[in-house]
């Protein structure tokens, strides 16, 4: 899998490199952002979309054709629609999800911002997700975007991570520290 990731990254850097800079040249990196996550959110929320962009059994061209379809349907903005086509005629919309990524992570450098991702038990209110971006910014200095994701088996707490660092004040796991602790003593 960490082969794979790897794979994705170095064919989704360059994608989102070029798409960054031609944002950014034509002041439109908020807009263009926009349209990507409307398109990362159909893949999240659409399997079928989702099993469309990986499928190797069509072809790019039966793809590009589809792709062109989808985007003049939902009217996306011209300059997210010619890069997405471009994409899908090179046969690298498997890719979408990690350049897409790419592109926000880039974004955002360019903001002075982070991004965390949280997971928690239970959905956050806007009230403890204001909290903790507020405590977060506090700790690393910059303005910080969370990427919320909800876990169950956590029973309480959250984990947290920026970057490299990860905090997990989770239930789950100070229980799995506590059964851990007594099959030592016992």
């Amino acid at each position: 899998m960490a082969a794979q990731n790897s794979v994705l990254t170095q064919i989704a850097r360059p994608y989102a490199s070029a798409l960054f800079e031609l944002a950014a040249d034509n002041n439109s990196v908020a807009r263009v952002e926009q349209g990507l996550v409307a398109i990362a959110a159909l893949a999240t929320d659409s399997q079928d979309f989702a099993r469309f962009l990986r499928s190797p059994v069509i072809n790019a061209d039966a793809k590009a054709t589809a792709i062109d379809a989808i985007l003049s349907k939902a009217k996306a903005d011209a300059t997210v629609s010619n890069f997405v086509k471009v994409v899908a005629r090179n046969g690298r919309l498997f890719a979408l999800p990690a350049i897409i990524a790419a592109f926000r992570d880039r974004a955002a450098a360019a903001r002075g911002e982070v991004t965390a991702e949280v997971t928690s038990a239970a959905p956050l209110s806007p009230a403890q997700v204001k909290t903790l971006a507020d405590t977060l910014k506090a700790k690393i200095g910059k303005t910080v975007t969370l990427n919320e994701h909800v876990d169950p088996s956590l029973i309480g707490g959250l984990v947290v991570k920026v970057g490299s660092q990860m905090i997990d004040s989770s239930l789950k796991t100070k229980l799995t520290a506590m059964k851990i602790a007594m099959k030592e003593v016992g």
